[in-house]
């Protein structure tokens, strides 16, 4: 059974941030340009703060690709940090530079400083906060770029886009008439809505809603504050069967739920409109089954592409979406639909109250170079670790060491499905 592995190394103002990725199939044309390309997305976004300025991220692939294609050994990604040159002997791995640099000792409220510094016995916070940095989702991005580009062999989309910036988002359905479907569109509209997205400095596909979270942004600056939001991540395209019911930890919603957590400041999941629907009676949530004959194969050595459109002439298909994709841990053919919040950042350019944690008098807390808002950012690195997870399922269940091997597997598998 294939399984993805995949490990991240490396500090904040360190030399650079490592990443090994194993499970990927030989034979998958990959280029640095494909992971930058992320790279660069991630770092974009209005309201992001001064290490975006001087950062611009790059990837090079030290291992696992020759002449441009995988070869099935480990992948393994490095990312420089310039900011680097800057911190050489403030984070040596020499004893002689100890001192180079005041230690950080008031613990910031909302980071992994205080409990952190607890756990691994350290007296200087720096040691904490340099690992927990949301820097270290730059090679988060940089891997799942690699899970994007075998997924998109298989016409497998993966976008996201915001929903909220603080107070200020998008209206229900974003314009389509009311409804319970209002958090899952057909594969062609979400891709559509990804695309309007893309245009906006705060990843919106709502022109309005954009321009008041700028506005939101901008008086958080002035106040010295920061913003969370929410925003969506989707996966187009998606076959059935992916994950399983047998086992709590082979769920497919409990392991994206797990992926997407795991992003620092994420606070709250849902699979489709999940906490909407519990207010609301089983009759009016649940997406029912229909079923029309199967359409003709297509041609002979091409990949079926299943858009919302095809799913309702072939086969079983629903007509809404309240699921988000998932039923009983299970992909169940329809678009793979989530949300998930995301705290305001806790650094803050006006300091809380907190505690020195070596002398233990109250103090204002510690101040890192950080951003007003992320959420836009907080979404490509959502798309990462969705397609790291996604990845992860689909060679569990298709399987195979070259890409040849896997597309003949999925080829099978899709000819059952249409057959079932």
């Amino acid at each position: 059974m294939n399984k993805l592995r995949y490990i991240t190394a490396g500090e904040s103002h360190g030399k650079a941030l490592i990443g090994i990725l194993e499970g990927i199939p030989s034979g998958l044309s990959l280029s640095v340009e494909d992971i930058d390309r992320d790279l660069l997305r991630r770092q974009a976004g209005y309201g992001r703060g001064g290490r975006m300025k001087i950062e611009s991220d790059h990837a090079e692939i030290l291992s696992g690709v020759r002449w441009g294609k995988t070869i099935g050994s480990p992948i393994s990604l490095m990312i420089e940090n310039r900011d680097w040159e800057n911190w050489i002997d403030a984070m040596s791995t020499l004893k002689r530079h100890e001192v180079s640099i005041k230690p950080v000792t008031r613990a910031r409220p909302g980071h992994a400083d205080l409990p952190g510094a607890i756990k691994y016995d350290h007296h200087d916070i720096r040691n904490i906060l340099e690992r927990s940095s949301a820097r270290e989702t730059a090679m988060r991005v940089g891997l799942g770029a690699v899970a994007k580009k075998f997924l998109a062999e298989f016409n497998i989309t993966i976008g996201s886009f915001v929903i909220r910036i603080g107070t200020k988002g998008i209206p229900n359905n974003m314009g389509r008439a009311p409804s319970m479907n209002d958090y899952a569109a057909d594969d062609e509209e979400l891709l559509k809505i990804f695309e309007q997205a893309e245009k906006s400095p705060v990843r919106c596909p709502d022109a309005n809603a954009s321009r008041m979270m700028k506005k939101l942004i901008d008086k958080a600056i002035r106040q010295k504050n920061s913003l969370g939001g929410i925003f969506e991540v989707f996966v187009t395209n998606v076959p059935v069967g992916l994950g399983s019911h047998i086992q709590w930890d082979r769920r497919l919603d409990g392991r994206l739920a797990h992926a997407i957590m795991s992003i620092q400041a994420i606070k709250g999941v849902e699979i489709g409109p999940g906490f909407k629907i519990s207010r609301r009676p089983g009759s009016e949530v649940m997406d029912e089954i229909f079923y029309t004959p199967p359409s003709p194969s297509p041609a002979k050595g091409g990949l079926r592409v299943f858009s919302r459109s095809e799913r309702n002439k072939t086969g079983f298909y629903r007509k809404t979406n309240n699921s988000g994709g998932i039923e009983g841990g299970m992909t169940n053919g329809m678009p793979i639909v989530l949300r998930a919040a995301m705290k305001p950042i806790p650094t803050q350019s006006r300091p809380l109250r907190s505690v020195d944690i070596v002398t233990k008098k109250s103090v204002q807390a510690a101040y890192e170079r950080s951003d007003t808002c992320a959420v836009p950012a907080a979404g490509v690195i959502g798309e990462a670790m969705v397609a790291l997870t996604v990845a992860d399922a689909f060679l569990e269940k298709l399987g195979g060491d070259s890409m040849k091997e896997v597309k003949c597997n999925y080829k099978s598998y899709i000819s059952y499905i249409q057959k079932f």
